[in-house]
């Protein structure tokens, strides 16, 4: 979507704050011994408080107020009767609309007490890529380098990128063009990115793996070898002054 109108900008900053102050929210909600359909039952319960809808179940009827993924699940864990326990590698993704507009937030955690330095390098990883990826997010930038930026954070760390999870425009609808905005430099993708276009950028940052499979049910994606995976996902504007963040709820 490329913004044209105050009125639009406004609609998508309402949802986009929504979006993360739900995710924030939801984090700190999470605790070990619960379920991960407790977890999301408090999230659903915040979206309907801000007059939001759940974008997963009003899009694809997904089984779920938000996406919770643990350990080998990477994106579009179902929420369900798994208990968190200490050490778990958590994502949880949100995204929501109102007033018929999108946004998409995300982030990993682990929970509880862990020793497993590895985790938690993932993650710091892929917080590293993420901002690597925002200094691309530019008028007249190619989307290819913000692919290239992730990349060279992950390489340079020791760490693989997820190839088959992507961004994604959005506003209008939850997948908008660019329909892909990859996790490393894909030459023949030509997208370039305008003043006033919405995107969600999410990174993938694995200790091993670059691909995931269709995992133990109809949604949920996997390692096959059980690496490690971080995401960390904001819907941000493209501006002349570089990525307007919709869904960071400043402290």
């Amino acid at each position: 979507m490329i913004i044209k109108t105050d009125e639009e900008l406004k609609a998508l900053e309402e949802i986009g704050q929504i979006c993360g102050k739900v995710l924030n929210a939801t984090v700190d909600y999470a605790k070990v011994g619960l379920t991960t359909k407790e977890i999301d039952e408090e999230a659903g319960r915040l979206l309907k408080e801000y007059g939001a809808e759940s974008a997963p179940i009003s899009e694809y009827d997904f089984p779920g107020y938000t996406c919770i993924s643990v350990n080998e699940e990477v994106a579009h864990g179902i929420p369900g009767s798994r208990v968190l326990k200490d050490g778990d590698l958590v994502n949880i993704d949100v995204s929501a609309k109102k007033n018929g507009y999108f946004s998409d937030t995300g982030i990993s955690f682990v929970i509880g007490e862990s020793d497993d330095e590895l985790k938690q390098k993932v993650i710091d990883v892929c917080g590293e890529a993420f901002d690597a990826a925002m200094e691309k997010v530019k008028v007249g930038g190619k989307v290819s380098q913000i692919g290239r930026a992730v990349h060279n954070v992950a390489r340079k760390n020791g760490l693989t990128v997820i190839k088959n999870l992507t961004g994604h425009g959005i506003g209008e609808t939850l997948h908008d063009s660019p329909q892909h905005i990859m996790n490393y430099y894909e030459a023949s993708k030509k997208d370039i990115l305008k003043e006033g276009m919405v995107i969600a950028v999410e990174p993938f940052i694995s200790s091993k793996a670059s691909l995931v499979t269709e995992g133990k049910n109809d949604w949920a994606f996997e390692t096959k070898d059980g690496s490690y995976v971080a995401q960390k996902e904001h819907t941000v504007v493209v501006t002349k002054d570089g990525p307007k963040f919709l869904t960071k709820i400043e402290d």
